[in-house]
């Protein structure tokens, strides 16, 4: 008896033994979630276009005190060629980065610098408000309003660029779960800081050009991604945002002449990325 007791048990292991076995070896066949669970971690690099509302511009120095009402700007994309894949020409064009981490399942702390540009459209008659002494200056102010379009009064750029530092949370949910493809949608908002090198050059001054923190930044975004064997994602993302930047340098030699400028941007982009520490879960 007890020897059939003993063999009995034996059997019963081994049987409950197979079929964890066998349940560990289909866990291990499932796919595993990219962009949805905790501690994995992505990275993204991409180009964009982007579009700004008209602004009123504040200049303030010794001298001149003076607004520039409904100034209109555009963006300053780089013609297509290899300057987009050669890693030294990088910040010449319109460029996005995002690292992410997935603090838990489906939601992502990240991590983004948004290299845009910001060019004053120099072809246009905007209203004059304020003061200036220089008469030289002063004279091209014609019934309340000044012509920039000979650029001999004002270029105004953030062109190398309009750089927002960004931390945003987003959140992901997989809309498709395929053998070698999924489909996952983002959606969020970011906070960070402007640090524009801007290009100014005012009533013949040597031109500003140097990097500063201007401002702050804010803005919502949603994503689709697509991943690839686990892995490799493109991503197109929709972003829109406001800007304020009340400390834009505008003189050299750290004279105290500034401008200060607030606007609507919207935003889109697209590129490549990775997803890292993307393990196999249940």
């Amino acid at each position: 008896m007890m020897s059939g007791f003993v063999f009995g048990q034996v059997q019963k292991d081994t049987l409950r033994e197979r079929l964890l076995d066998y349940q560990e070896m289909n866990v291990k066949k499932e796919k595993p979630m990219p962009l949805t669970k905790k501690g994995q971690v992505f990275a993204f690099f991409g180009w964009n276009r982007g579009a700004f509302s008209n602004s009123d511009i504040h200049f303030t120095g010794n001298g001149y005190d003076f607004q520039l009402n409904n100034v209109s700007a555009r963006d300053r994309p780089t013609k297509l060629g290899i300057v987009y894949i050669d890693p030294s020409w990088f910040t010449v064009v319109q460029y996005n980065f995002r690292a992410g981490y997935f603090i838990k399942d489906n939601l992502a702390l990240v991590l983004g610098i948004d290299h845009m540009k910001y060019v004053m459209n120099q072809n246009q008659t905007v209203d004059f408000s304020g003061t200036i002494s220089d008469p030289k200056y002063a004279s091209m102010v014609q019934n309340g309003q000044v012509n920039l379009s000979d650029e001999q009064f004002l270029t105004f750029e953030h062109t190398d660029g309009l750089n927002y530092e960004n931390l945003g949370l987003e959140k992901y949910k997989n809309l498709v779960h395929k053998k070698n493809v999924d489909l996952v949608w983002s959606y969020g908002a970011g906070l960070g800081f402007m640090f524009p090198k801007s290009n100014v050059k005012l009533f013949g001054n040597e031109r500003s050009d140097r990097f500063h923190v201007a401002g702050l930044g804010t803005d919502l975004r949603s994503s689709l991604n697509l991943v690839f064997w686990n892995h490799w994602m493109i991503r197109a993302e929709a972003k829109a945002g406001y800007i304020n930047m009340w400390d834009i340098k505008t003189t050299l030699n750290n004279r105290p002449d500034k401008a200060r400028q607030d606007f609507v941007f919207g935003q889109v982009l697209a590129g490549i990325g990775y997803t890292f520490n993307t393990k196999k879960y249940n």
